[in-house]
């Protein structure tokens, strides 16, 4: 919503720069979202002068071209040749001068150039009135009265005046905000709590006292059928009405605000809608007849709306009828047969309050967005409706002229009973926080027009004005309170304990579950197998890392089958993947949460671990895709998944696996405790199960998960305002480097500016060295306080550089 400020000092006294009212009202919850400044003339007219015209003669070149000498006011006369028939001589016109550009009242704006126009030179040009956005003629040059001063500035000359106007994103809770008076009264609310102004200021308000009913000729009834999409309904007439163009200060203030000004009845009640708040409307009273009808009418019935697009109604759409046909949907849009004119000789003037869900509803299912509708489905001041009719009639009989033909007619069905309720100013106070004194909350509440009926021991009992359709408990209250004490004022404590920095107790179910959801997302399916195991995988020499003399035996098995308590969640996986595979899946993706059990010489112990296990292809068989087979590194990138998501993936080594279970893989260790193990299945025990396909396995000990999150400590930093810097190094080197090797020098360098380090190619081939290969790296380096120069980066970079050739001996490539 676009705010002007000159319209918001007609009712409150400004004294503060435009940075500090846009402060005020951000403030105060009107929050400023952008500032624009704006001529009244778009351009501003600069670079325009004021010149009298000392010759003309003819172009030697072209027939319909002159070549002019103008005085514009400085030593020398500038030429300018032009082909406007009506130039000549001692005339006063209005010159561009070159550097100037030009907004025309239609098209593209364009720079003036000195240049040549066949063979002539020529220094600027003479305008006509829509070359400078003054008018649309375009017949020939503007000519000014003969007491135009040469040599003066356009804008000065035409009284080109600035203004500032503030966009303001408003929340749709501040429907009392949705007009300039209603700004207004906010900012005059603040000022008076910053003491800007005195305490006594009151908001000055255009006076209605001179409303009058002129005669009594043209009288129009008025009959609600809806009155609940209708509570209120008001209108008057106006007869012998002159529609024309609005006079410059209307025109002026509608377009800085981004109105296009339509004729002097359409913009009088555009402006009186921004003004105060209350959308109106004007119809050809003479295509009303004598009686206006607000109802409902038959689904299906056509209708054509101002713009000429023929809509199909809805039964519960709002129409304003006259005893024939809709003239307009209420609230929304008006319509094509009953609008105003330039042969309109008398009008009828609405003013009305619409329920805000009937006419949400019918905005919707038009698809139509007009201010009208975005006030009224807010919820407008029920109590401005016949003021805000006063006030456009007295504007119209002032710039139309006409005579007030009728009584203000009305069909008022609405209970307006202000909202009372009691607020204890100690919970109040609870829930802003701070301590605000009884004196100060009185002193907003009564700058807010909110009144106190009763004040017992804390308790007020207070009215709040029909306006603020949001204030309708406590906690409205209390925010009102705050936004005008201003939440900057709130003191900060020295230590916060927010939901950010405090560190509630982990729910280990919900970490557990939201793992899982995770793993369902990647694809995995989750399998539950038996605690009890087979007590013949202790004995196979292929699980040696399952020992005989750590089993929990049962004492009495079920079956000598199910006999011992299992030590690993490996050999219920292997049983899934050959009973998948012998159900012909061809993708085996699984994962399980479960409890491992074993005896030692200090007693029994449990842990709970986490398996993954892939086989098989990564995708179904496709005639348009590849089929990818599961690898190791698919099942260490998603268990790394999982501990970066779990953040807890810092300062971890990667270490040959320990794991006899594993033919071969890789230990993770986090604070020197082997949190997981990742690899894959050896032939011998694939022979086992049967099993045709590769199986890479890895089980997470979740417990140690737990105890790292536990153990996690959240750092909180800025995100950095500077730009990083990349860069990368071809590397030839020894085959047994390992990218980790490299990134550990790298990183020892310069660990305040080098972020990443990370390996984006490798290339192992006949092209190569015997013995060799190529790694290709990429750096990225970042200053959080400043933005790096190039000095820096090279400096850091050949450090890298020369740290790997002293320890690994590698060439850049």
């Amino acid at each position: 919503m676009k705010i002007s400020l000159s319209w918001l000092k007609e009712f409150v006294a400004i004294p503060l720069g435009v940075e500090e009212v846009s402060a005020i009202l951000t403030d105060i919850g009107l929050e400023v979202e952008k500032i624009s400044e704006v001529e009244t003339i778009k351009g501003g007219l600069e670079g325009i002068v004021i010149g009298e015209v000392l010759s003309v003669t003819k172009h030697p070149d072209a027939d319909r071209l002159n070549v002019t000498s103008v005085n514009v006011g400085t030593s020398e006369p500038y030429q300018i040749v032009c082909g406007a028939p009506n130039v000549k001589a001692g005339q006063k016109v209005v010159v561009a001068l070159p550097g100037a550009v030009l907004y025309p009242t239609e098209g593209d704006s364009f720079k003036i150039k000195a240049s040549k126009i066949r063979g002539v030179e020529s220094n600027g040009m003479i305008c006509a009135e829509d070359e400078i956005g003054l008018g649309k003629s375009h017949d020939g040059i503007m000519v000014l009265d003969a007491n135009a001063k040469v040599g003066e500035k356009a804008p000065v000359f035409f009284n080109v005046e600035t203004d500032f106007v503030f966009e303001i994103g408003l929340t749709p809770n501040r429907a009392d905000a949705m007009s300039h008076f209603g700004v207004a009264r906010d900012l005059m609310a603040a000022f008076k709590h910053k003491e800007i102004v005195s305490s006594d200021s009151k908001i000055c308000k255009h006076s209605i006292a001179d409303f009058k009913v002129d005669n009594t000729n043209l009288p129009i009834a008025i009959e609600v059928e809806n009155k609940e999409a209708c509570p209120r309904y008001a209108g008057v007439t106006i007869s012998n009405v002159q529609v024309s163009e609005s006079p410059k200060w209307i025109k002026d203030r509608l377009r800085a605000i981004g109105i296009n000004p339509k004729n002097n009845i359409v913009d009088i009640t555009n402006y009186v809608m921004h003004e105060l708040g209350q959308p109106l409307h004007a119809f050809d009273a003479d295509k009303v007849g004598d009686k206006v009808i607000v109802k409902n009418v038959v689904s299906g019935t056509k209708f054509k709306t101002l713009d000429l697009e023929e809509k199909t109604l809805h039964q519960d759409d709002l129409m304003i009828c006259n005893s024939k046909e809709p003239m307009c949907i209420a609230g929304v849009y008006g319509g094509a047969e009953s609008g105003v004119n330039e042969n309109t000789k008398n009008i009828f003037l609405e003013s009305a309050y619409f329920n805000p869900v009937a006419i949400r509803k019918t905005a919707k299912r038009h698809a139509l967005n007009t201010d009208a509708s975005f006030r009224f489905e807010r919820g407008i001041d029920p109590e401005i409706t016949i003021d805000a009719l006063k006030r456009a009639a007295l504007l119209i009989k002032e710039i139309a002229g006409g005579e007030i033909s009728s009584n203000i007619v009305e069909a008022n069905n609405q209970n307006n009973i202000s909202n009372t309720f009691y607020v204890d100013l100690k919970r109040i106070n609870t829930l802003l926080g701070v301590n605000i004194s009884e004196t100060i909350v009185l002193k907003i509440l009564e700058s807010l027009e909110i009144v106190v009926l009763e004040n017992k021991i804390n308790i007020l009992k207070i009215q709040v004005p029909l306006y603020r359709v949001d204030v309708t408990r406590e906690a409205d209250i209390a925010e009102e309170i705050l936004r005008i004490y201003c939440f900057n004022n709130i003191p900060l404590p020295d230590k916060l304990n927010t939901s950010i920095t405090s560190r509630p107790k982990i729910d280990v179910e919900q970490i557990q579950n939201m793992i899982s959801d995770f793993l369902v997302a990647k694809g995995l399916n989750e399998a539950m197998s038996n605690s009890l195991s087979k007590a013949i995988y202790s004995n196979l020499k292929e699980t040696k890392q399952v020992k005989e003399q750590f089993e929990v035996r049962m004492l009495n098995p079920l079956s000598s089958d199910l006999s011992v308590m299992r030590q690993s969640l490996l050999f219920g996986a292997l049983e899934a993947v050959k009973l998948n595979q012998n159900f012909g899946s061809e993708s085996i993706q699984l994962f399980e949460f479960g409890k491992i059990y074993q005896k030692f010489e200090s007693g029994y112990n449990e842990q709970k671990m986490l398996s993954l296990v892939l086989s098989g292809s990564k995708e179904p068989e496709s005639w348009n895709g590849q089929k990818d087979k599961f690898d190791f590194f698919t099942l260490k990138g998603l268990v790394w998944s999982i501990f970066e998501k779990l953040g807890i993936l810092k300062n971890h080594q990667e270490v040959g696996t320990s794991n006899g279970l594993l033919e071969d893989g890789l230990t993770l260790q986090i604070a020197k405790k082997q949190i997981a193990h990742i690899g894959w299945i050896g032939k011998d025990l694939k022979k086992h199960f049967g099993i045709k396909n590769d199986v890479f396995y890895a089980e997470i000990n979740w417990d140690l998960v737990i105890e790292c999150i536990n153990m996690n400590k959240v750092k909180f930093k800025e995100i950095p305002k500077f730009p990083s810097v990349t860069r990368d190094l071809s590397l030839l080197i020894d085959e047994q480097i390992t990218f980790g090797d490299l990134s550990e020098v790298a990183s020892s360098c310069d660990r305040k500016l080098l972020k990443s380090v990370s390996l984006f190619d490798v290339y192992e081939g006949d092209k190569l060295p015997e013995g060799k290969k190529s790694y290709a790296m990429r750096f990225i380096l970042q200053d959080e306080n400043k933005t790096l120069k190039d000095v820096e980066i090279d400096s850091v970079m050949q450090k890298i550089q020369k740290s790997l050739e002293d320890k690994f001996n590698v060439q850049l490539r």
